[in-house]
């Protein structure tokens, strides 16, 4: 009897072992590079100036991939936006937005033929989709589908600094590991490698294959005020936008609760002088 439970004991540990090996050699990606934000802690803001600097990378370079469907061009003269201006407090008579959306071209319906048209998109609009649908959008990048960037920044547990260091994180591959033509190695990236990896099972790299190319390089955007167009700059610029574009209202939001914690903070010292005025005189 118990040479049998020797046996399956045994075996057990060769079909544990068996399932463990795959698992020990899985990868994972770098942890993201520390960035400083200006819109970090609870009485951090957006920079507008990063804003617009970030916007400009998106407009010329990211945009011709990346969707941002759930950001409306007057989103971009509301306050605390790119391009807010008090002097116009309904954000649809802000001229810089207006121009900003007459340079897009978004579908329409034709009132008196019914037919599908193009017109100069308003403040009212969405940004438009590079691509009309999603077979056309992985067509264009190697069966990959371009992530819509609207909530990007908050659907990474790591937010803005996710997109910072992918974008930034692009290396050349290490000798051993195979990279197929439409991939670009990037250790920042999550995946498993373990499967392209030829070198020693306990040592495989970290991250994994990306099919977008680096997107970005040094004075491939120049900026409006003046600001040295490096890989960095472009990439944290960016990065600091599409957290912008994915909580807006962030600033208002922290306003209303350190408001919230002031009230509070008062409302307990009221309560704590009037407990002791009413109860001045009683035996505890």
């Amino acid at each position: 009897m118990l040479r049998k439970l020797s046996v399956i004991a045994a075996v057990a540990g060769l079909l544990t072992a068996g399932v463990a090996g795959p698992a020990l050699a899985a990868t994972h990606p770098l942890e993201p590079k520390d960035v400083h934000w200006s819109f970090e802690g609870p009485f951090g803001r957006f920079d507008q100036a990063q804003l617009q600097r970030g916007f400009k990378v998106y407009r010329e370079v990211c945009s011709a991939c990346h969707a941002l469907s759930l950001v409306s061009f007057r989103n971009l003269g509301d306050k605390d936006g790119p391009f807010y201006s008090a002097k116009y407090k309904n954000s649809n008579d802000n001229p810089w937005v207006k121009a900003i959306a007459k340079d897009y071209q978004v579908d329409d319906i034709d009132s008196e033929t019914g037919d599908t048209i193009k017109r100069p998109a308003t403040s009212a609009d969405r940004f438009p989709s590079p691509f009309p649908n999603e077979a056309a959008a992985r067509a264009s990048n190697g069966g990959a589908l371009p992530p819509d960037m609207s909530l990007l920044a908050k659907a990474r547990e790591e937010g803005p600094a996710h997109i910072y260091s992918i974008v930034t994180g692009y290396v050349k591959p290490p000798a051993g590991l195979k990279v197929d033509p439409a991939q670009h190695y990037n250790p920042y990236m999550a995946g498993d490698l373990s499967a392209y990896w030829s070198g020693d099972a306990h040592h495989v790299p970290p991250g994994g294959f990306i099919a977008m190319a680096p997107p970005l390089t040094a004075g491939q955007v120049t900026f409006d005020d003046g600001t040295p167009s490096t890989l960095d700059q472009q990439a944290k610029d960016v990065a600091a936008f599409l957290m912008w574009a994915a909580e807006p209202k962030m600033d208002e939001r922290k306003q209303s609760g350190l408001a919230v914690i002031l009230y509070l903070l008062l409302f307990t010292g009221l309560l704590y002088a009037s407990y002791r005025k009413v109860w001045k005189n009683e035996s505890h």
